[in-house]
């Protein structure tokens, strides 16, 4: 599904028509402009992340560490912390963010702080493969008139009391990489 995004926002880029070099010649093509940069939150984003730098083989690369954090016993009230970002100067580049999962929002907006310290992209571009109202909520309130496109595959109607999305798919990184200890 990262490569379908990816080739969907592609859509979105800057082109303009250069000589490229073949293996026998010379060509004339459209490429894009955008110096891209491809950012994920470990470890679930990592499978959607690779489907995009598939289709954006020359891009950089940046990423940060999220963790939920129980406040209460029942699992109930979440927090959300960031340890570590690793990132190539963001400045005047177009950040595509990708997360598989778009609950409430936070990671995404805790992502994206992390990320302005290496600098200020010149656009942004989210992705996730299922968001819940309540994100897409979050992410126009966080971004209100600014040139940002969130792309979504589908939208689910409710968080449930864990804040996991429903009907949703569950645990991404769990899916992906196994249960966490």
């Amino acid at each position: 599904i990262g490569e379908i995004m990816a080739y969907e926002m592609s859509k979105a880029l800057t082109y303009s028509v250069k000589q490229v070099q073949t293996p026998l010649g010379t060509a004339t093509a459209s490429t894009h402009d955008d110096k891209i940069v491809i950012a994920t939150v470990f470890r679930a984003g990592l499978p959607l992340h690779t489907g995009f730098l598939n289709m954006f083989d020359h891009a950089d690369n940046a990423f940060v560490s999220a963790f939920r954090f129980y406040k209460d016993d029942e699992h109930r009230i979440v927090d959300v912390h960031i340890e570590y970002i690793a990132a190539p100067s963001l400045n005047d580049r177009t950040l595509l963010l990708v997360d598989p999962m778009l609950a409430t929002g936070e990671s995404m907006e805790l992502a994206w702080k992390a990320f302005l310290t290496k600098g200020k992209p010149a656009k942004l571009q989210m992705a996730c493969v299922i968001a819940s109202q309540q994100g897409v909520a979050h992410m126009a309130e966080l971004f209100p008139g600014d040139d940002v496109t969130l792309w979504c595959a589908a939208i689910d109607p409710v968080l449930d009391e864990h804040k996991y999305i429903v009907p949703g798919l569950g645990d991404a990184g769990d899916l992906s990489f196994g249960e966490k200890l």
